[in-house]
């Protein structure tokens, strides 16, 4: 009798141990689900932040067109490049303002003034966003190291539809349109803009 309970209670150890372990390879794997959940939700309200930050920036530009429109002594074209951030009077707390070093800290917005030529005009530029993950924003696919970039430009009435301006299309207001931010693109787009 003796040794029967010995053997119940080596097996009633195992089976504990065994259910034990069991409960913890399920703990850990709906722990990974969830942790996976909560990484989906975390990217999703990052592209929606800047969603929404892109789009106040572009109703920003449009009145800013607006205004330049009707006034007599403004140029839609010498507002090229300029930092919709300060057309917005609402203080932006991931802003940074002017771009310090070589990219702003993830999730923060900057501006990267162009400075390679002295006939350029100040405050002309580029709009930088560092995300913190990899993200997807307006059919644009970045990876979390990677910077997304745009440029104020003017829009023009494009009648013959090849997405060139001729002298007869009259310029119709400001846009946002998203820049390759490599150092060729940086500069190529540089030279473009002035």
């Amino acid at each position: 009798m003796a040794g029967q309970r010995l053997r119940d209670s080596g097996g009633l150890k195992s089976a504990r141990w065994f259910r034990n372990l069991v409960a913890v390879i399920l703990l850990f794997v709906l722990l990974w689900f969830l942790l996976d959940a909560l990484e989906r939700e975390l990217q999703r309200a990052e592209e929606q932040a800047v969603a929404l930050v892109l789009s106040q920036l572009r109703s920003a530009l449009v009145v800013k067109g607006a205004e330049v429109m009707l006034d007599q002594h403004a140029s839609l074209a010498e507002q090229e490049g300029i930092n919709p951030f300060e057309l917005m009077t609402h203080q932006w707390a991931n802003y940074a303002g002017q771009c310090g070093g070589d990219r702003p800290e993830p999730g923060v917005w900057c501006f990267r003034e162009r400075t390679q030529k002295e006939t350029v005009k100040p405050g002309r530029g580029w709009l930088i966003y560092n995300p913190k993950q990899p993200m997807s924003i307006q059919s644009r696919q970045t990876e979390g190291d990677e910077p997304l970039a745009w440029k104020v430009e003017t829009q023009f009435s494009d009648r013959n539809g090849n997405g060139q301006r001729e002298k007869n299309e009259r310029l119709t207001g400001l846009r946002m349109v998203p820049v390759s931010l490599t150092e060729r693109s940086a500069n190529a787009s540089s030279e473009a803009l002035r």
